[in-house]
């Protein structure tokens, strides 16, 4: 399973991504870095240029919400991109509270997943779809 690991729009710390990016590889995944501060068309692009099985997006910085927000839509306005998985991870806000409005609403708007810091939730979400990869 190929997997396409980005920072959102605003974002540019890259550790989550070097830390997440060896985690999956543990786990056996090929992973696409894309690096931080993706937008959403450049995140489009990659998907389409390396056609991964889903799209794990970091958040470190709390604009989690607003940037996960525009680059789901993104993708889903895109025909050949609507159905790709997309979870989204790490802080979604700064000002505390709100995180469950958030969350609803990021999942309105078509990601499958957000987990916030949980890795063994992260870990549970792929091993799903590559289940659901290995039976298609």
């Amino acid at each position: 399973m190929k997997i396409l690991l980005s920072g959102t729009a605003s974002d540019s710390h890259t550790w989550n991504l070097v830390y997440l990016r060896l985690f999956l590889e543990e786990l056996g995944y090929e992973v696409v870095g894309l690096g931080p501060c993706a937008g959403a068309e450049l995140l489009a692009d990659a998907c389409r240029r390396h056609a991964p099985d889903a799209v794990v997006l970091s958040s470190v910085n709390g604009h989690g919400y607003r940037d996960g927000l525009a680059a789901v839509r993104h993708l889903r306005a895109d025909p050949h991109l609507a159905g790709l998985p997309v979870v989204l991870g790490g802080k979604l806000g700064v000002a505390g509270g709100g995180q469950d409005e958030d969350t609803a609403r990021l999942l309105d708007a078509g990601c499958d997943a957000v987990l916030g810091d949980d890795l063994a939730a992260l870990r549970g979400f792929l091993a799903a779809h590559t289940r659901r990869e290995a039976v298609a």
